[in-house]
């Protein structure tokens, strides 16, 4: 593959719902473009894109990838993504390394959840996008029902450059509106002809559209529009090329990636429409001064790591997009993030797993670095001397906790280690190492995405995990105030111990976890065995003494106590306090306490009633419902225990159909309920 300028440059994140077709689609404008000379069909598993053997097995998209073509002298970089929605962060990733997005919707399904997620991210990102319509030759295709849907939900932005001439079993072609011809397929090779008789009245009303969307992209045409002038072709696509760079306009084209139907047009639209690398300006942190700066292509060397992939036997391999200079074999690559200066020797591009190697590659293009030791996703490789920073990746926030343990006893570490890797590889995958409950547990997107976490793990580490419950972190306070005196004395024979305090417990209502108080006078405890007290008192309560939590909310003071002048010791004094502490909390109105989390769960409103009874099931207290910006969309506010929401992810997607998303965060603690409390204090007490 020869090199080619910035201008020449095409990046594309292609996305979908899943089972739209997308990496069918892709894989055939690979075989459409000559990159590749051979792909799979439907089941039969010998797909260039999905090549991981979970990817297989499931028929399935699961990480991104990667794959160039070269077309009437352009290059175009595809970034093939999961469909599935608990595999979306691959979807961010890849919006964040293109310049352009190109949806696939199934003709038959139209438009689905996962879709107007990834249109909602690229319109944050203001990214351009355009839309294909696949599966036009599947029984119950419905091109304009589909169109009509886009508009309903995106906007009048949705604008057709083609037409499909049938629909179903009768698809065998489309019509280009703007130039008012058609073209049929066989074996993937067009021919054109005339617009059929019965579609000219349609292509005629659509171009009409087109040409009025083209118009609105500069003021000149707009102009030329409205004195009755036509437009000419060439007027016509720099007007709607203008309108997808600002994002006011969205071109939809149609086919059949496995009839490959209108692929040609799709590659040819990519080209005329979709933004060279040149156009991409960047914002980025002065790692020096803090500051923010802007950085064109002509810059010295900028680059990103969207992705990082970890394989056993070929190393690490480094993603990354070029965003200003040129990186030629050779060259020093600093990574700012790491503050390091990065060893490397080679850079390839991908096809889906075969490495093509390259030499050079200028701004706007996407490589794959091997082996870079200390490179991460999110991290920012520039010139030695030119070293700024681009923000990081937003990934969706994982939700769906579980806790690990080996399922060979003395694994410990070697699972550690695999989840860690993993967690390199997908951001998605938030290890916790839980220190007070001695429990190592991972935050991941769902239940499927926990099963790929932990088939890789097997595959690719030989470590086998099992679930356990997650530890909720309790704590413990108390309600009232009660004081207590204890004594501890000690003769052996020798030196013996000797501590005395008086202590006093109250609760705090100010979010402090622990107070102490000294209120002793005259000397009835030297200053030199306060510390002790204090000590003793805090380890004692961080032990809990209902149920094993920490104790929270208590202020101790030290009213009076007496020594001896010989056996008197710090420990004497710490052991005297903590059976005070012990005595004095039964008497203080002891009670249990869980975290308590604010919940914002966003869904269609059909789904309101549902959500806002199954939060009550829950012990939530539902706050109220606001719109969101989102027409349709509504936001249930409400506060949860974290207890109750283990299963969330999947309750909220099938009450949603997959509809329902949400976020959350810590808020209180608050006294569980006194049934609960009993049998959680009850199951604490069985595993001592």
């Amino acid at each position: 593959m020869k090199e080619y300028s910035s201008d020449k440059i095409r990046n594309v994140a292609v996305v979908s719902h899943d089972g739209a077709g997308k990496t069918a689609l892709v894989e055939s404008l690979l075989l459409t473009s000559g990159a590749v000379d051979f792909v799979g069909k439907g089941q039969d598993n010998k797909h260039i894109m999905d090549f991981e053997p979970e990817e297989i097995k499931r028929n399935v998209t699961i990480q991104l990838g990667m794959a160039p073509c070269e077309w009437h002298d352009h290059k175009v970089n595809f970034v093939d993504t999961p469909g599935y929605n608990e595999f979306h962060g691959e979807v961010r990733a890849a919006l964040r390394a293109c310049d352009g997005m190109l949806m696939v919707l199934s003709a038959t399904s139209g438009v689905e959840t996962d879709t107007v997620r990834a249109w909602d991210y690229a319109v944050e990102l203001q990214m351009p996008r355009m839309a294909f319509i696949n599966k036009m030759d599947v029984d119950g295709a419905d091109f304009f029902g589909t169109i009509e849907r886009m508009r309903e939900l995106f906007g009048k932005g949705i604008m057709p450059l083609q037409i499909p001439i049938g629909e179903g079993a009768n698809f065998e072609g489309v019509v280009d509106v703007a130039k008012m011809t058609a073209f049929t397929y066989k074996d993937g090779q067009p021919t054109e002809i005339a617009v059929p008789a019965h579609l000219i009245e349609k292509a005629q009303e659509i171009r009409e559209m087109t040409v009025e969307a083209a118009a609105e992209g500069s003021d000149e045409l707009l102009e030329k529009y409205l004195e009755g002038e036509e437009l000419s072709l060439e007027e016509i696509r720099q007007g709607l090329r203008e309108g997808m760079i600002s994002g006011r306009v969205c071109p939809i084209m149609c086919g059949s990636a496995t009839s490959r139907i209108g692929l040609d047009q799709v590659l040819d639209r990519m080209i005329r429409y979709m933004p060279d690398a040149t156009k991409k300006v960047m914002t980025a942190t002065d790692a020096g001064t803090g500051e923010q700066c802007v950085v064109h292509v002509d810059k010295p060397l900028t680059a990103f790591v969207f992705k990082t992939l970890l394989d056993p036997f070929a190393g690490k391999q480094s993603f990354v997009r070029i965003f200003s200079g040129e990186l030629k074999e050779g060259d020093r690559l600093f990574d700012v993030n790491q503050g390091v200066e990065e060893k490397w020797g080679k850079m390839v591009t991908l096809i889906g797993k075969q490495q093509i190697p390259v030499s050079s590659a200028k701004a706007g293009d996407i490589v794959v670095i091997p082996k870079l030791a200390n490179a991460k996703t999110g991290d920012t490789l520039t010139a030695p001397d030119f070293k700024v920073t681009y923000d990081a990746i937003r990934f969706p926030q994982p939700l769906y906790t579980v806790a690990l343990e080996p399922v060979k006893k003395g694994e410990e570490e070697k699972l550690a280690s695999a989840v860690l890797k993993v967690a390199e590889e997908d951001p998605t995958c938030v290890v916790v190492k839980n220190a007070e409950a001695r429990q190592l547990q991972i935050d991941c997107m769902g239940e499927v995405h926990l099963e790929h976490i932990l088939n890789k793990m097997d595959r690719k580490y030989g470590v086998q995990a099992k679930l356990v419950t997650p530890y909720i972190p309790y704590r413990e306070t108390i309600k009232g105030s009660a004081e207590t005196e204890s004594k501890y004395k000690k003769q052996s024979g020798g030196h013996g111990q000797y501590g005395h305090v008086k202590i006093q417990v109250d609760p705090l209502y100010d979010g402090t976890e622990f107070a102490f108080v000294d209120k002793i006078f005259g000397g009835a405890v030297p200053k030199q065995y306060i510390p002790a007290v204090e000590k003793g008192a805090k380890e004692t309560l961080d032990k809990g003494l209902i149920a094993g939590y920490p104790m929270i909310g208590v202020q101790v003071t030290l009213l009076d106590g007496s020594y001896h002048s010989v056996d008197s010791s710090e420990l004497a004094f710490k052991v005297a306090t903590s059976q005070a502490i012990k005595d004095v909390i039964p008497k203080a109105k002891p009670v249990l306490l869980e975290p308590i989390y604010e919940v914002n769960v966003f869904a269609p409103d059909a789904f309101m009633g549902d959500i806002m009874g199954d939060l009550n099931s829950r012990r939530g207290r539902v706050l109220g419902m606001e719109q969101s910006e989102r027409t349709g969309i509504s936001v249930v506010k409400a506060q949860v225990p974290l207890a109750e929401m283990a299963d969330y992810v999947t309750a909220l997607r099938s009450i949603t159909q997959g509809q329902g998303v949400f976020n959350r965060q810590f808020y209180t603690y608050e006294e569980v309920p006194h049934k609960q409390a009993e049998e959680i204090i009850a199951a604490r007490k069985t595993q001592e």
